[in-house]
């Protein structure tokens, strides 16, 4: 059964671990400040009481911006990350948001896809910004 709910401050750990077998975006510490930054929303996605996707949207006023997305790699192209997205959409609107931000790289071509589907468009990009030397998309949706 899936369920989507408000991660608990003190289950920051969870997230790291999601992170650590996805995408490897931030430390435990940089993981447990998400948590705790005020205007920061950290939901999880769980299958059968199992974490298997995470979002974080820092709202601010009528904007919010997506710092953090992913879906377990066995769960992936299977639905439930526009599950997740439909949700996080869903929920931005009921709080008036008016436009929904996030960065991808531009090697990352599958996310690219994803974004797309939900009509996100690139308005910019960061050159070098990734680890890897790749450049940051930014895209954004109106809402």
């Amino acid at each position: 059964m899936i369920s989507i709910k408000q991660i608990d401050q003190k289950e920051f750990e969870l997230c790291y671990e999601l992170d650590s077998n996805t995408i490897c975006l931030w430390t435990k510490k940089q993981w447990q400040s998400e948590c705790n930054k005020r205007g920061n929303k950290v939901i999880a996605m769980l299958l059968n009481k199992k974490i298997i996707g995470i979002y974080v949207v820092q709202i601010i006023i009528d904007e919010a911006q997506i710092n953090y997305f992913s879906i377990k790699e066995n769960f992936r192209q299977k639905g439930y990350g526009s599950q997740l997205m439909t949700y996080l959409i869903k929920e931005c609107e009921k709080l008036n948001v008016k436009k929904l931000l996030l960065e991808v790289s531009e090697c990352n071509l599958i996310a690219e896809s994803f974004y797309c589907k939900f009509n996100f468009l690139t308005v910019g990009k960061r050159k070098k910004y990734y680890k890897d030397g790749a450049d940051a998309l930014l895209k954004e949706k109106k809402l």
